[in-house]
């Protein structure tokens, strides 16, 4: 069954106030469109945690500091709408921009610290555009629960922040990456490559498996990494932008994974950006 799409706020608003006074739980899943096996992931996690569902789609041109990069991002609402049909999704919010910056917007949601590296380093305003859309996201369709992939892992550390520092009662839950069968963490970015760099970015996943595997067995770091790069160069990636060990809690760059960690990267592959995270376990010697 087709959800309603709803682009004025008065609309979600009044959907919402009916399950509000009902008692019912909204779990809200954020998206820019061009869905996939990772997002329907997040729609199924919400269906099975609260009693009404929203889907947003909206592409964010905050958070894009490439004018490129937005014309290009694909924008398929028909074929993501179809996709939800077969999910108990209640309504899908995809506003128009006037309804999430109206006339005179001036404000801008910003977060120190975890802000500060990988992404934020080398896509300056980009969090910033985030945290404002999805706190603007989260009051509009006053969601109880949100659902977010740990593939944007990052952005998931920076919105939990952003809710709590702002009191916004909605309860931030983080769900598995999905990856094709090659490896391949799944992004919207993915369709842009063709079928040879689709299969030649799969190493991404592969070589950070042996950053990881190396280690566990109590290796450097440093040497690690420097194998890493050289391989995913011969692999055909045109730059690696980051690969780094940081700690889970702070986003702190660590040589030994001597507490919860995430390796990092981001590297270009046919022009389009890939990024990738992976827990590290902790070494027990340290």
């Amino acid at each position: 069954m087709n959800a309603p799409i709803l682009r004025k706020l008065a609309d979600l608003r009044a959907v919402t106030a009916e399950w509000k006074r009902a008692g019912e739980v909204i779990g809200v899943v954020p998206t820019m469109g061009a869905l996939h096996a990772g997002h329907l992931s997040l729609v199924e996690a919400a269906c099975a945690a609260c009693d009404r569902v929203i889907v947003t789609i909206f592409v964010n041109p905050k958070q894009f500091n490439n004018p490129e990069d937005l014309a290009n991002y694909p924008r398929t609402e028909h074929e993501d709408a179809e996709k939800l049909s077969a999910h108990r999704v209640d309504a899908i919010w995809a506003p128009d921009a006037d309804q999430v910056y109206p006339e005179g917007f001036a404000t801008t949601v910003s977060v120190a610290g975890l802000t500060d590296v990988m992404e934020g380093a080398f896509r300056p305003g980009h969090f910033d555009g985030v945290a404002t859309v999805c706190a603007k996201l989260f009051l509009q369709t006053g969601a109880d629960r949100a659902f977010f992939g740990e593939k944007d892992f990052q952005q998931l550390k920076i919105v939990r922040r952003m809710a709590r520092d702002l009191d916004i009662p909605v309860e931030i839950n983080a769900c598995p990456t999905v990856r094709e069968p090659s490896g391949l963490a799944m992004s919207s970015r993915n369709l842009r490559l063709s079928a040879e760099a689709r299969e030649r970015a799969a190493s991404l996943n592969a070589v950070m498996r042996d950053v990881v595997a190396g280690l566990a067995e109590g290796r450097a770091f440093e040497g690690l990494a420097t194998v890493a790069r050289i391989r995913l160069k011969e692999a055909g990636f045109s730059e690696v932008e980051y690969l780094d060990l940081r700690a889970e809690e702070d986003l702190a760059r660590i040589e030994r994974p001597d507490r919860p960690a995430r390796l990092f990267a981001a590297a270009w592959m046919e022009g389009i950006r890939l990024i990738d995270n992976l827990a590290v376990p902790v070494l027990q010697d340290c």
